[in-house]
């Protein structure tokens, strides 16, 4: 017989098992890792902000099957840095301010690594008291901040829990509103439930409809106007719920949005409440980018009127500093959630849950499972603290207000919707020869592509990272401020990028060919 290869010998030799959690391995791989992590954001701005790789590129640097020998860390990172990190899209450069942020911090980092490294299943109380105790804590915590009604917190009836996204937030909230009514008129109704947004919703409440069951046909995306600035009109809402009554289907739900993804509008959360709910409709406000601003007092009235909703959320991971995911759900009637989403199989019987005097997340969910989520917004509270978050979001907001202010003074350009928070829509104006004996429409078809073209030449550069809208019809370029290493000078920067890129395709032949 040949000689045993050293594959053979580590499959074959039990002295050969590896120990993957050795406290001493953790410890120094651990600091490596730090080491390397803390390397990268000193030198993120380095980076191209959007990955300039071509797809399938990993697949040529990456071996077609798993080593079958263990790999030294060291080499792993060192193929991390070579390979991994050209691939990535940095969202936590300096220079990143597309789509909306995705903020980290120390704080964050650490109560992730604290809770990776318990590693607790908390679906029930029993499972790990401390996270479900500390997550009603926390959530009771962050209710106060946001200066929400009693009713939505433990202390008052209500309470709250953290799922990973605002997906999930919106999907056990139509599957309580669903199961409500069903409970009422039958469950073969199904068929007669109405869901309500508006044409700025964000497409998580359609996924939610069609998983749930709503007939497609039954999806209401109510259309918006700039005379509204865009945001859901209380009156076409009305028009729209009696016109359903009167075809005989039976309106359920209502997403409300503050801050929609496209220009950040923000619907009248009082009026649209005040319809919906002279006809039993759940509301759920989606304030999943703007809840974080609305921690400071100037913003808080953008929910007012938060009182006569059914469920409200935000996400922590985009602009609190909490890394992702961390998606904040509160509820007015947790036994609605309970009713539509629990479990009761003999293996997860035990004592306190029988007693009623304990939380089991697990119900509050679509999944069994969960993370202990609350220890890293625990930690980012109790580490900053609410004076030094509500000022970071200010700076926040400030850099968008320079941003705007230089778009203002170029006439070049044009703001293009109303700046709320952090967020700035603006676009490249056609040069006004260009509009002489040529229709309306035709001309802004020419806009549009002279932006879509602007916008692919900055994020090319590399230098700066954006993302589009289409909001009216109008193709507008979003610049979101919001990544924690952001300063007043990478703003100057990314704008200085957009002029330039402005100049040549302006002053290009090129681009008035598709005119």
């Amino acid at each position: 017989m040949g000689s045993l290869n050293q594959a053979d010998v580590l499959e074959t030799n039990p002295a050969c098992l590896i120990k993957p959690l050795d406290p001493e391995d953790f410890r120094r791989q651990g600091h490596m890792v730090i080491d390397f992590l803390a390397d990268y954001y000193r030198n993120v701005d380095k980076h191209p902000v959007c990955s300039q790789v071509e797809p399938g590129y990993l697949q040529k640097l990456i071996p077609d099957s798993a080593p079958n020998n263990p790999e030294p860390i060291e080499s792993i990172l060192q193929d991390v840095q070579n390979d991994i990190l050209p691939g990535l899209t940095h969202w936590q450069s300096p220079n990143y301010f597309a789509y909306f942020p995705s903020s980290g911090s120390t704080a964050g980092f650490l109560g992730e690594m604290l809770s990776t490294g318990f590693n607790v299943v908390g679906f029930n109380w029993m499972s790990s008291p401390a996270a479900t105790e500390l997550e009603t804590i926390v959530m009771d915590w962050l209710g106060k901040m946001l200066d929400l009604p009693r009713s939505f917190l433990f202390s008052g009836g209500g309470g709250g829990v953290l799922q990973g996204t605002t997906c999930e937030a919106i999907l056990c909230t139509l599957t309580a509103a669903r199961d409500k009514v069903l409970n009422q008129i039958g469950r073969d109704q199904i068929t007669r439930l109405v869901v309500y947004g508006s044409d700025q919703t964000h497409c998580a409440l359609r996924k939610a409809a069609q998983i749930v069951g709503i007939q497609p046909l039954n999806f209401r995306a109510i259309e918006t106007s700039p005379e509204d600035e865009f945001g859901l009109s209380p009156a076409s809402l009305r028009d729209a719920i009696k016109a359903d009554i009167a075809a005989g289907l039976v309106p359920v739900y209502l997403c409300a949005t503050v801050g929609t993804t496209s220009s950040t509008a923000v619907d009248p959360i009082s009026a649209l409440c005040q319809v919906a709910n002279e006809y039993n409709v759940w509301v759920h406000i989606d304030a999943a980018y703007a809840g974080s601003a609305c921690v400071c007092p100037e913003f808080r009235h953008f929910i007012d009127g938060v009182d006569a909703a059914s469920s409200f959320s935000f996400n922590a991971h985009k602009w609190f500093f909490t890394n992702l995911d961390c998606c904040c759900l509160w509820v007015k009637e947790p036994r609605a959630l309970v009713n539509a989403l629990s479990t009761n199989p003999e293996y997860l019987r035990n004592k306190a849950t029988e007693s009623k005097q304990v939380i089991d997340y697990k119900d509050w969910q679509i999944a069994l499972s969960r993370r202990f989520r609350a220890l890293k917004l625990w930690l980012v509270l109790r580490s900053y603290g609410v004076a030094n978050l509500r000022n970071f979001i200010r700076s926040h907001v400030k850099m968008a207000k320079l941003f705007e202010a230089m778009v203002g003074m170029d006439q070049r350009f044009e703001i293009a919707s109303p700046r709320n928070f952090a967020m700035v829509c603006f676009r490249l104006l056609l040069p006004p020869s260009l509009h002489v004996n040529n229709t309306p429409s035709t001309v802004l078809e020419v806009a549009n592509e002279l932006n879509r073209r602007l916008l692919e030449a900055v994020n090319s550069s590399g230098r700066t990272y954006m993302t589009h809208a289409v909001v009216g019809g109008v193709y507008v370029i979003r610049f979101a401020v919001g990544a924690s290493l952001t300063e007043e000078k990478h703003v100057r920067s990314a704008w200085k990028v957009v002029q330039e890129h402005a100049e040549v395709l302006i002053s290009s032949e090129v681009w008035i060919d598709y005119y």
